[in-house]
């Protein structure tokens, strides 16, 4: 293997792993650093150097890992090429990475919701009427998310809980508080038991739950499966660099490396949006 060469190979497998850093968090080094430092820590008891490398990693959103591998790409091709494509890049993982974050949120409000009832049926039983449990309920466990205001006033005061809680379940992730809304106009129009109806209502959005996990967790080797066959070029490229092949000057400065760079991308790229919407639809359809 020449200098040049193995220079390119290094230098593609340091933004390889710089991406992976940025996409995995980091933890490693931020190990690493509570090690080194010991006992120094900052205001909120962390280690500075793992704070530090923390704000980085908030500034340095997953998206801008695309520039960063297009310049690389772009300074080992003499190409601009790579950094329109990463430019275009830094949108898509953007939305990507905020769909993730949303999931995320409606994940933790939904597990607030079941929280918020087995805590509120606790509080009756201790004996508590059902405007009183709601207010410590709510406040332990969170589940009326940004509505808890509204909400904690209407049975304060005497207000319509059951509509209040009916808008606080139009928050995403935060669905089964129209269950509960249902239990408290029904306890309170006929005199039913809430706690029992509470029980009943946590035991159906537990397995609700349980059984959108399970389903992740069997699309999760699927969704692996994907964005390692979408990884395999990138795979392929550094063999072909590692052999003396330049694919590089190939797919940039060539008229038919050019056609083949961009037919190549679109069938990656619609592929993969393709497997991913497959698993979106069936995710979905479970629910």
């Amino acid at each position: 293997m020449s200098g040049a060469t193995g220079a390119t190979v290094g230098a593609a497998l340091a933004c390889l792993g710089t991406a992976a850093w940025v996409l995995g968090g980091g933890h490693g080094e931020v190990r690493r650093a509570r090690a080194l430092v010991g006992d120094d820590r900052g205001p909120a008891g962390r280690p500075l150097l793992a704070s530090a490398a923390d704000r980085l990693r908030a500034r340095l959103r997953v998206e801008w890992a695309s520039l960063a591998v297009g310049v690389a790409l772009a300074v080992l091709g003499a190409s601009v090429l790579p950094v329109v494509a990463g430019a275009a890049g830094v949108p898509v993982l953007r939305k990507v990475r905020r769909a993730a974050a949303g999931r995320k949120e409606r994940g933790g409000r939904a597990d607030a919701v079941v929280a918020l009832c087995g805590a509120l049926a606790g509080e009756l039983r201790a004996g508590r009427q059902p405007g009183e449990a709601l207010l410590p309920a709510a406040r332990d466990s969170g589940g009326l998310g940004d509505m808890q205001a509204a909400v904690l006033a209407a049975a304060r005061f005497g207000g319509d809980v059951p509509g209040a809680l009916t808008a606080a379940a139009r928050q995403p992730g935060a669905e089964g508080l129209r269950g509960l809304a249902a239990c408290w106009r029904v306890a309170v129009d006929q005199g039913a038991g809430l706690a029992d109806g509470l029980d009943r209502l946590e035991a159906a959005l537990r397995a609700e739950r349980d059984q959108r996990a399970d389903l992740r967790a069997q699309l999760s080797g699927a969704r692996t499966t994907a964005v390692m066959l979408a990884g395999l070029p990138v795979v392929g490229l550094a063999l072909g660099a590692a052999l003396g092949a330049d694919p590089l000057h190939v797919l940039l400065h060539t008229p038919s490396g050019t056609v083949c760079l961009a037919a190549g991308g679109a069938l990656e790229g619609l592929g993969l949006w393709w497997a991913l919407r497959i698993m979106r639809g069936a995710e979905e359809a479970a629910a």
